[in-house]
């Protein structure tokens, strides 16, 4: 990959009844001190059309595509992926806001080692930006189907600005070389939400491809507000697809383990947090989320 002129890059961004938050999103990409990109701001099926307000911004390089359906985080940046055009892709929150070097710090590594796939930024909350919520991830333990986030909740000191290979790409913020696209396919659209970035994280790292955390990288997240930190939509599709993405990604000891952990320790563990706190909704959706796997028979199909 030749540095002296610039790749075209390709930014997906989902809007969702949220207008006014990707506006400020897009406000933010302003400053950007790369200039050979697209944004694509992909609307799926909100309530109110938003083309009013997104145009009204006369966005710099920016189309508005409207489906006239939901199609979920997957298939929504599946969706975008379909009808980009970039060499590279980066995949990214509509709840975010950029730094004016973050596309130029996520290109770098690419021009250095050809094995590396993606590149994720340092990821910060935005309404406390001196703290970290995504530096990297633990492996995937797939005994129990959880992982660890490097750095969450910790003030930035710089104890996260070393550079490296990491387990997982963030959906939040990821860049991709269209390569690994065209070699390891896309999100998996039967997780629809949550899990489907760690389902596609394994294909990419199982075709020999890096996955780099580069913390020269940062951009601010106000997380959750897409779905809401005690939605009862989050219960569900994280319950369903934590399940799933063990059913797929996971030997057969290993399937066994979780099965166990999750019937004798999860299940009644979350049943009584969510009785005791009076969430009859959260344990139905809970619930709902486990039992679906035991009707889905197809865990491969995408």
């Amino acid at each position: 990959m030749q540095q002296e002129h610039q790749p075209f890059i390709s930014i997906i961004t989902l809007n969702y009844n949220q207008a006014d938050v990707t506006c400020a999103f897009l406000a933010s990409t302003e400053k950007l001190q790369y200039t050979n990109y697209e944004i694509l701001v992909c609307d799926m099926a909100s309530a109110e059309d938003p083309s009013a307000k997104i145009l009204a911004g006369n966005y710099r390089n920016t189309r508005l595509l409207l489906s006239k359906n939901n199609l979920g985080f997957a298939g929504g940046n599946n969706w975008g992926m379909d009808q980009a055009k970039g060499n590279f892709i980066f995949v990214v929150n509509n709840d975010t806001e950029v730094t004016p070097n973050l596309l130029n710090e996520l290109l770098q590594p690419f021009y250095t080692d050809p094995s590396i796939g993606v590149t994720c930024p340092k990821i910060m909350f935005f309404d406390k930006p001196d703290t970290i919520q995504y530096a990297g991830f633990r492996p995937m333990n797939n005994f129990t189907g959880r992982t660890f986030t490097v750095g969450i909740g910790e003030e930035d000191k710089g104890q996260y600005d070393t550079p490296g290979v990491t387990y997982g790409a963030h959906g939040c913020a990821m860049m991709i070389k269209r390569e690994v696209i065209e070699k390891t396919g896309r999100f998996p659209e039967k997780f629809f939400l949550y899990y489907e970035e760690w389902d596609w994280s394994a294909r990419i790292q199982k075709a020999g491809y890096k996955i780099w955390y580069t913390p020269s990288a940062v951009i601010y997240h106000k997380e959750s507000m897409s779905v809401g930190k005690a939605n009862p939509m989050k219960v569900y599709y994280h319950t369903r697809n934590r399940i799933l993405y063990i059913r797929r990604n996971a030997g057969l000891l290993q399937k066994g383990v979780f099965t166990v952990f999750f019937v004798f320790f999860t299940m009644p563990k979350s049943i009584f947090s969510y009785l005791v706190n009076k969430q009859f909704t959260h344990l139905r959706y809970f619930l709902k989320g486990a039992t679906w796997n035991l009707y889905s028979s197809s865990a491969s199909a995408v």
